[in-house]
Parts: C-alpha cells; structure tokens; sequence
C-alpha cells in the first residue's frame, strides 16, 4: 500500500465514520434510563453494557490505531448515567478519530500488529465500522423490544424519518 493510498482510504472511510459516530449518538440517547438492565435472554448482555461495550471498544479500537497497540482497554463504565455515557462518547471518540485522520500518510500505510497478523492502519477501518454497527443493531433490537423509540439509523425508521436527523 502506498502512502497516497493510505490518505485516500483515510478520507473516504472518515468521512463515513464521522456519519457513524452521529449515529452511534443517536442511538445512545434512545436508550431510556429505565431500559439500562433490558436484555433479550439471560445469556445476553444488558443494554447498559452493550452500550458501555460499544463506547469503549470504538475509544479502544482508535487508540490502537493511535498507539499501534491493540492490548485491552479499559472496560467499566466511563459514566453512571446514559447521559454521561452519551457525553463521554460524544466528546472522546470523535476527537480520537479526527486524531487518527491527522496522522501521517506513512504512518496511516504502516502495519501494525492486530492479533497476531500484521496489517495497515488504515485497512482496519472497516472493522471499526463494522463492529460498530453490529452492536447498534443489537441496540436497536433491544429498543424496539423494551417498548423505546427506535432512531433513524440507515434510513428512516418506523419512529424517526431519516429526514428529521
């Protein structure tokens, strides 16, 4: 890969995660207090962890690009609250993805080590998309199933236009 890729796939693929972290806020917010201990089987985890899970996996995951270590991150909670939770995502992961954006083209095409198999910052992208969507898919199931109000995620939903975001 070279340099001049690696700043092309950086543009493109930022620009779409910045659309996913508004996303991802959306949501977040949906989640009604009284809905943090909602999950859809014992074996599951509760919609409280999944949404501290998705906070900290995503804050997690750019700092490895940051860093080029990809060691476990911190697990608990950042907040007590959804609230907190919402303000803590909303300031921290946005300003580490514009962080990752700024790094150099020849960092950006570097490898970096992603359990056990070498691979360029950059290519690892889509998985912080895709990981992404994954758990606010299951949130989302688990809004409609708690009786809250499912936000426009990919399109409109049956409660929010996608032209109301």
């Amino acid at each position: 890969m070279t340099e001049r890729d690696a700043r092309a796939i950086a543009a493109v693929l930022g620009a779409q995660i910045r659309q996913e972290i508004a996303t991802t806020v959306r949501v977040l917010r949906a989640i009604p207090e009284t809905g943090r201990g909602w999950r859809p089987d014992p074996i599951s985890r509760t919609a409280w962890d999944l949404a501290v899970h998705l906070c900290r996996s995503e804050e997690w995951f750019l700092t490895g690009l940051l860093t080029g270590d990809f060691a476990q991150g911190p697990q608990e909670a950042p907040a007590a609250t959804l609230d907190g939770l919402v303000a803590w995502y909303a300031s921290v992961v946005p300003s580490k993805l514009e962080e990752v954006l700024a790094l150099e083209d020849a960092v950006l095409a570097s490898s970096v080590d992603f359990y056990g198999t070498p691979l360029p910052r950059v290519v690892l992208l889509p998985l912080f998309i895709g990981h992404s969507a994954h758990h606010r898919g299951q949130l989302s199931s688990a809004l409609r199933s708690m009786g809250a109000r499912v936000p426009s995620i990919y399109g409109s939903s049956a409660d929010q236009s996608w032209k109301a975001v």
